[in-house]
């Protein structure tokens, strides 16, 4: 796993080994910044069940403003922290549980990446307090990542792609 393309563009990430997550692949990474790239410049992200972090530090590498990532793992917090290593932009790293965060933050999103693993359960539950709570400025947009089951959301629905098992919604409000 790599940074792909921007400032820090061919930087090494670790965490492909994390117990529990998914890493998204190269060229799924890259399809998807693609169809984002708009979105990026100057935005606060959010990287929630940020796994390695690889998300949001591509976000970070193309312009992003800020990144919060929040994981659950001690193990996935660890591996952001080594993987941010000299990137000099603000970062947040947070060690808590998605929906404690979710409900406690007083920060709105301009991108909020959701890829939690292996359940679109957690992914609807993260969707509807993020809804619920507002949290998702007006020009912004939420990136979810998933392989099994359907998204409940009221949130407009900008782009659907698939890569073999691999989903994406980008949906916007």
């Amino acid at each position: 796993m790599r940074i792909i393309s921007g400032k820090y563009k061919g930087k090494k990430l670790e965490g492909f080994n994390i117990i529990g997550t998914r890493p998204t692949m190269d060229r799924v990474k890259e399809s998807l910044f693609g169809m984002i790239q708009n979105y990026i410049n100057g935005s606060i992200v959010l990287d929630l069940f940020a796994g390695s972090g690889a998300l949001g530090l591509e976000a970070i590498s193309n312009g992003a403003k800020k990144c919060y990532f929040i994981d659950n793992n001690i193990e996935a917090i660890k591996t952001i922290k080594n993987n941010s290593i000299n990137v000099k932009e603000d970062l947040e790293i947070i060690n808590t549980d998605y929906k404690k965060f979710l409900k406690n933050t007083n920060e709105k999103f301009d991108i909020i990446f959701l890829d939690p693993p292996y359940e679109a359960n957690n992914l609807n539950k993260a969707l509807r307090i993020i809804e619920e709570r507002d949290l998702l400025k007006d020009s912004g947009i939420v990136v979810c990542e998933y392989e099994k089951g359907y998204i409940e959301t009221n949130l407009k629905l900008i782009k659907d792609k698939s890569y073999g098992p691999k989903n994406i919604k980008i949906y916007g409000k």
